[in-house]
């Protein structure tokens, strides 16, 4: 039961961060599974994405296993539709934490929450945790390949930087000051 919560959670997050993920280009062909598992465990170290379950949206919008795992982490692959690289690996606090994000609800107290971004995101705003596109005064910036600690309490994020424009090249707290803010911790 626990796993299908699990499992059900990150198929509304990855939905909703993956709108239209599968609409493939005009003219480009679907990447294969084995394409897709590779695309998804480049998110996460090797010895987590090796374990972890792989899932991918199809076409119609459903989410789909493509390999179950053994550990607490589930991964997705790029998103094609978006300008970055953007394959993540989430555990199961870091899904319920994306999911309150997604639906505009407050994160759940005292769940820290670990995500892998290994290739780097699609570049966001780091003050509007709802921004689409750059616009004047939402300092949107390019991430990196890196780590996100999620869902910890305030006198941790205290410790980091908090500015709109932040250097990330070291650890920052993005969305500083929403009950969204997270570390963002590159890697490289």
């Amino acid at each position: 039961m626990r796993a299908r919560i699990a499992m059900n959670r990150f198929v509304l997050v990855t939905t909703m961060f993956a709108v239209a993920g599968a609409v493939q280009a005009a003219g480009k062909k679907a990447p294969t599974d084995a394409q897709l598992i590779q695309s998804a465990m480049r998110a996460a170290p090797a010895h987590v994405a090796k374990a972890a379950t792989i899932v991918a949206m199809d076409a119609d919008g459903q989410m789909r296993t493509l390999r179950k795992g053994t550990n607490q982490f589930t991964c997705m692959p790029d998103n094609p539709a978006t300008p970055g690289p953007d394959s993540m690996c989430m555990d199961n606090n870091a899904m319920a934490w994306a999911q309150a994000w997604m639906t505009h609800k407050t994160p759940p107290p005292g769940k820290l929450g670990l995500m892998y971004m290994l290739e780097g995101g699609t570049d966001a705003s780091n003050t509007d945790p709802y921004a689409t596109k750059p616009q004047s005064g939402n300092h949107w910036i390019k991430t990196g390949p890196h780590l996100m600690i999620v869902g910890t309490d305030q006198t941790f994020y205290d410790n980091y930087p908090k500015s709109a424009d932040p250097d990330t090249s070291v650890p920052y707290v993005m969305w500083a000051g929403t009950p969204y803010e997270h570390l963002m911790a590159p890697i490289r």
